[in-house]
């Protein structure tokens, strides 16, 4: 059976409601292809999912070959890639260059790696600082020099400002917004959000599930790895408690719906609107089915405000990344 698609942007792209976060198909910065990745990919392109979510840094590129490896046997016209650019790995660690020369590079290098003539959305990955003084306007005049040459169908956006989506989008429309959205993650709906939609632009909700702490799995705090303890402020040791409180209000409610608690809080991200694609990611197959049956779970307003109401986001504890990433993110919270 087909699923449910939504269209983001004014510019026509549309994927399916529900898309797939492949940065779990490798490491984040190292160049380690997860086990059983491809086999992973394909099963998730089988489902019917057709949104897939990428980066050219993503692995050190090696995410993107993993994509490539598995998408050859697929109809290309039935697969929408999203891949980001902005940042790059070096023998000194992530640095940003947003000149011309590098957004080229980026987008043929992905092209390269996944063997394909056109990325379907092309995301810069903000904030729009580098030791250049690239500005947002460049970024984006850059990426618009690219859909001229047809190697980019769309534009998209992520962790930038409020201010910087309006000059983006003065200079060639945004399709989308890829950012944090999860019942966790909730500052952008402040002034983000409202200002994305005033100006028609959609959004691609990444960790949908709070990282993982909103699927339930998480137990204990020995449970979690130690990468993720000195990565992720709320999972460290002196936030986790009282996060766990905030999961056990989703578990019980996913227990009155009938549901897991992860499907709960994606039903939450799909609530929130027909222009939100969640893009949850994972290495097990058996996880990623019972994220896509999140589609079958309907919230009603009410429902939601309940679950908001038992989940107050400004009582999570810890931020969405560590200090020293302030250098290249955009902070809500």
């Amino acid at each position: 059976m087909a699923l449910p698609e939504r269209r983001l942007g004014t510019e026509g792209f549309s994927g399916t409601a529900e898309g797939y976060g492949a940065m779990s198909l490798t490491e984040f910065a190292a160049p380690v292809i997860a086990p059983n990745a491809e086999a992973t990919l394909r099963h998730v392109l089988e489902s019917g999912v057709t949104v897939i979510n990428t980066a050219a840094f993503y692995g050190q590129g090696k995410n993107e070959e993993v994509i490539g490896r598995v998408i050859k046997d697929f109809r290309r016209d039935k697969i929408k890639i999203t891949s980001k650019w902005g940042a790059k790995f070096t023998p000194q660690g992530l640095s940003k260059d947003l000149r011309m020369e590098a957004c080229r590079e980026q987008c043929e290098g992905s092209l390269k790696r996944m063997g394909v003539d056109h990325l379907d959305m092309f995301i810069f990955r903000g904030p729009p600082k580098d030791e250049y003084g690239t500005t947002i306007e460049q970024c984006v005049e850059n990426m618009k020099v690219l859909v001229k040459e047809g190697k980019v169908k769309h534009i998209g956006l992520s962790e930038c400002s409020p201010a910087d989506v309006r000059r983006a989008n003065a200079v060639h429309p945004v399709a989308a917004l890829e950012m944090e959205w999860s019942l966790f993650s909730r500052d952008a709906e402040a002034e983000l959000v409202p200002t994305a939609r005033e100006l028609g632009i959609g959004f691609l909700a990444y960790s949908p599930l709070g990282r993982g702490f909103l699927t339930g799995a998480i137990k204990k705090f020995e449970d979690i790895p130690e990468m993720q303890k000195s990565h992720n402020p709320r999972m460290s040791e002196q936030n986790f408690h009282k996060n766990m409180a905030l999961v056990k209000a989703v578990e019980d409610r996913a227990a009155q719906k009938g549901c897991t608690p992860g499907q709960l809080a994606l039903a939450w991200v799909l609530a929130r609107g027909d222009d939100v694609i969640p893009i949850p990611g994972t290495k097990r197959p058996n996880c990623f089915d019972e994220n896509l049956a999140a589609l079958k779970v309907k919230l009603t307003p009410e429902e939601c405000t309940e679950l908001e109401n038992a989940v107050p986001h400004h009582e999570v504890a810890g931020g969405r990344y560590p200090g020293e990433a302030s250098h290249l993110t955009f902070h809500y919270d």
